[in-house]
């Protein structure tokens, strides 16, 4: 029986003429265990996310999936959500709280089940997996191997009829692989559960499986059994060829016919075969030579521990690094291998002994990254900042003083090398893992340091781009560079390093050649070792063993991929460019209109400060006079309203944000909205003075939240929201709340008004209101409730709704200049207003005309502080904060 069936799936993203994926068909069985496997960015982890709709990307999907013989797209998110269990590549973005039986109750809790219904299903599983013995511990002190099969255990328990896993080992050794493979095994045969894994490191995975799919370029290459595989991709002479375990390439370079040997031993017993009918060759014994003069990196008896009470992760370490060396530093998770890259690089401190950069001390040396040293990170997300691949490069040379016209040359250059010239303007967070990997280096890349530390190179990349990654690092060892990889990828390692080392305890625990380090060992070693070792000890790589047999090796040649030359029909680079704001300066008819509006202003505040008193009472005038003298309150706000007039006719080409929503600003389709905002909420607000005295303001604070949501869930009634959506509201909710606590010592000086009016132009009037609601009312749990809540929470909302019901459709009011001049004006006349009305109305037993005038120039320089704050915050947050909320909604389709 079928548990998937994809028919002619299609798969576009937004913004990109070419599918992602490419008229998809194939169907899994019910206890299959199949293995997709690709170059990176062929779409596998596409493919995997539109099996698991609440991961499903954004996007045109064309054809149909079937899960169970049931449209995908009609099921409900409990059956698909329990039905299909998905685990990530990164162990940690899977992990949700802070205890590892906690985290094993999660997904139960979320489902329903009551409290003696979980304890025995977690029980069961924790007998299941074993990990009984760390059952207690909490998430952060699990190894990377741990965590991994504590994720694996969390989907488990919803009792999946499918497992779905995007390249789970990816960042473990290669022992907590094989562990994390085998209870894969465990459970496609003892339990019944349809495995679908994508994986590079195809070793441990292909013998477990009983079919696998090649992808190319978003299409099916081969959809065949383990066996057969290698025999298409070597007749094809397929780059893939290269990913295949090496006991079938030894075979497939050698013998080639029909049916590969897949697990050692297999390979073993054909080689002994083979050995039977044909001499073998020998292979040279490889010894550690120290020819190279020059230590660069010394580590003398360091001692390093995160935390005071914590054991000592790095133990009495002594490493020295040669000039134009590359050394690799193997072990298993936890070991301290990155700890001690963090200790070269100058993050972290031995607390006992030296670390020493060309015999320096490492805290005598000053500028450390300026053409020193280039450091790629275990995640390589930690290195982005910008909002496309092309700007993350430009950023790497922004400082260098080189012309535009050599920017663009060593952009382009390194783009080829790197493989990355079709992405360069993708977001670096929408890019597959190999492909974020490949953006990563060619930032260090074009550093140019003397020293390159890296941790777990490798992790996301084809066998393809290995290749040219291995000629790049011996390109820069011949320039002079002396590179550092930390890695669990022992073949590489093993082909392409000068030494490597075993990490273990938080030491140095063996050192030598490749071959004379992997030849020496049991378990850490090579697949092609293990093969061949009892007739052929020395033998490390595959080569070894295809030279001894007497066969050709196959290879792919990308050397001269690495002399960096230039792309000259790039596309994407030129569309870069073209990209590039190119809009003339020009005042609109809207900044004009404004700008005589300020100039009235200008000349009535000036005309007051001659006398003149248009027409207001002697109360009022004298109040004016009084704050006057004493805050120069007219003179400030003339010199104001002349530097925003002024400022209004100055041309500016700023930066717009796209795809702001517009979906508020039509009247028509917003009666109702507008009748709550403008008459039902003031009503309801007013009604807690009139009739309740103000004693029951909770009340009216939850009726007011209530009201504003009655437009919100027609509108979401007829939109079918996404959890997604709803999620980013309620970060905007909390972080308006956090920022309006952070800032309590200065007083009306807050980030919260700028928040809702940034809400108000990404999401649209209502669900401004909503946030600006919701931000004044749990605010002020920690400030303290008081009969001005209702107020407050209408008078955010209000001015939140404004801007986007209203200003959204002008675009000079995303200029942010302007905006910050709309934002701060909003603040004195708007919210304002309704707090000092507020104040009489709730205060005064008779309110009178010239209360709430007095009310207001009372309260106005605390509303000028407010509104300074709001520009500010505008001004400086906008941008930022615009971009990243379109970058989702686009990439999620939440407009």
């Amino acid at each position: 029986m079928e548990c998937f069936k994809l028919e002619t799936l299609t798969f576009t993203y937004p913004g990109r003429k070419s599918p992602t994926l490419c008229n998809i068909n194939f169907c899994v069985g019910k206890g299959d265990f199949i293995t997709i496997c690709g170059k990176s960015g062929c779409g596998k982890t596409t493919l995997l996310r539109l099996l698991k709709p609440s991961l499903a990307p954004f996007g045109k999907i064309e054809g149909n999936i079937f899960f169970n013989g049931k449209l995908l797209s009609n099921m409900s998110q409990r059956e698909h959500t329990s039905k299909i269990g998905f685990v990530m590549q990164n162990p940690e973005s899977q992990i949700v709280t802070d205890k590892v039986w906690h985290e094993l109750a999660f997904g139960l809790e979320s489902l329903g089940y009551d409290t003696p219904e979980i304890r025995a299903k977690v029980s069961e599983m924790v007998s299941f997996f074993g990990i009984q013995t760390w059952f207690h511990q909490k998430t952060i002190e699990l190894s990377g191997g741990q965590k991994q099969l504590l994720n694996l255990a969390s989907v488990m328990l919803m009792q999946p009829d499918v497992l779905i896993l995007d390249e789970p080992c990816s960042q473990l050794d290669p022992i907590s692989a094989n562990e994390f493979l085998n209870m894969l095994k465990k459970i496609n045969v003892e339990l019944g559960i349809t495995i679908i894994i994508a994986e590079h490191r195809l070793d441990g995975v292909l013998s477990l499986s009983n079919r696998v799919i090649v992808m190319d370029d978003g299409e099916i290459l081969a959809d065949t059994t383990p066996k057969k595989i290698g025999k298409i991709l070597k007749d094809s002479n397929h780059e893939m060829y290269l990913a295949l375990p090496a006991t079938m390439r030894i075979y497939g370079d050698v013998v080639n016919s029909d049916s590969y040997p897949i697990t050692v031993s297999q390979g073993r017993e054909w080689i002994n075969e083979y050995s039977k009918c044909n001499s073998l060759g020998d292979v040279p014994c490889g010894i550690y030579e120290d020819n190279l003069s020059d230590t660069v990196i010394q580590i003398k008896e360091a001692y390093f521990r995160y935390e005071k009470n914590l054991p000592d992760v790095i133990k009495g370490l002594n490493l020295s690094v040669k000039k134009e060396e590359i050394l690799a530093v193997v072990g298993g998770n936890g070991t301290g291998k990155t700890t001690m890259l963090s200790l070269i690089s100058g993050i972290n401190k031995p607390y006992r002994g030296e670390v020493f950069i060309h015999g320096k001390k490492l805290d005598d040396i000053k500028n450390l990254y300026e053409n020193l040293l280039g450091v790629l990170p275990q995640n390589p997300q930690t290195l982005f900042s910008k909002t496309s691949v092309y700007l993350e490069l430009c950023d790497m040379l922004s400082s260098n003083g080189l012309t535009s016209d050599e920017k663009e040359k060593q952009i382009s250059d390194i783009a080829h090398l790197c493989r990355i010239s079709n992405i360069l303007q993708s977001h670096p967070y929408d890019i597959s893992g190999g492909e974020q990997q490949r953006v990563s280096l060619a930032k260090i890349l074009l550093l140019n340091p003397d020293i390159i530390l890296l941790d777990e190179p490798t992790k996301g990349m084809d066998e393809s781009f290995k290749v040219v990654f291995a000629s790049v690092i011996r390109e820069l060892k011949s320039q002079g560079k002396t590179i550092v990889l930390v890695s669990h990828d022992i073949e590489f390692c093993a082909k392409f390093s000068d030494r490597c080392v075993m990490f273990f305890d938080g030491d140095i625990t063996s050192s030598g050649t490749p071959r004379e380090f992997f030849a020496g060992k049991t378990f850490y070693t090579t697949t092609a070792n293990k093969m061949v070792r009892h007739i052929l000890p020395n033998a490390v790589l595959t080569d070894d063993v295809v030279n001894a047999c007497g066969g050709k090796v196959t290879k792919f040649d990308k050397t001269s991929e690495t002399k960096l030359k230039i792309c000259k029909n790039n596309e994407e680079l030129n569309e870069s460019r073209t990209n590039k704001d190119t809009k003339k300066k020009r005042i609109s008819l809207g900044k004009i209109i404004c700008s005589a509006i300020f100039a009235v202003l200008f000349v009535i505040t000036y005309l007051m400060q001659k006398g003149y008193g248009f027409g207001l009472s002697e109360k009022v005038l004298s109040a004016v006079a009084y704050l006057n003298a004493k805050f120069q309150l007219l003179n400030i706000l003339s010199i104001v309203f002349a530097a925003v007039c002024i400022s209004f006719l100055i041309p500016h080409k700023a930066k717009r944000i796209s795809n702001i929503q517009n979906t508020d600003i039509c009247i028509k389709q917003n009666v109702i909205a507008l009748i709550f905002v403008l008459i039902v909420i003031p009503l309801t607000v007013l009604s807690g003075w009139l009739f309740l005295e103000d004693r029951k303001y909770y009340v009216i604070s939850i009726l007011v939240i209530l009201e504003i949501l009655v437009p919100i869930l027609l509108r979401f009634e007829g939109g079918k929201p996404k959890t997604r959506k709803l999620v980013i509201i309620s970060s905007m909710c909390a972080i308006a709340i956090a920022g309006r606590i952070i800032f309590y010592t200065l007083p009306q000086f807050k980030p919260v008004m700028a928040l809702v009016i940034i809400s108000g132009l990404c999401f649209g009037g209502e669900t401004a209101f909503l946030i600006g609601a919701v931000t004044a009312f749990v605010s002020n749990f920690f400030f303290g409730q008081s009969p001005l809540t209702p107020w407050q929470m209408f008078g955010f909302g209000i001015v939140g709704y404004i801007f986007g019901a209203f200003f959204a459709k002008f675009k000079f009011a995303k200029n942010k200049i302007v905006l910050s001049i709309l934002g701060g004006l909003s603040t004195i006349f708007v919210y304002g207003f309704i707090l000092n009305t507020a104040s009489v109305i709730l205060w005064q037993s008779e309110p009178t005309y010239e209360m709430f005038i007095m009310s207001y120039l009372g309260g106005l320089p605390f509303d000028i502080v407010h509104a300074v704050s709001t520009s500010a915050f505008l001004y400086l947050t906008y941008e930022p904060i615009a971009e990243k909320i379109e970058r989702v909604k686009t990439k999620y389709g939440l407009n």
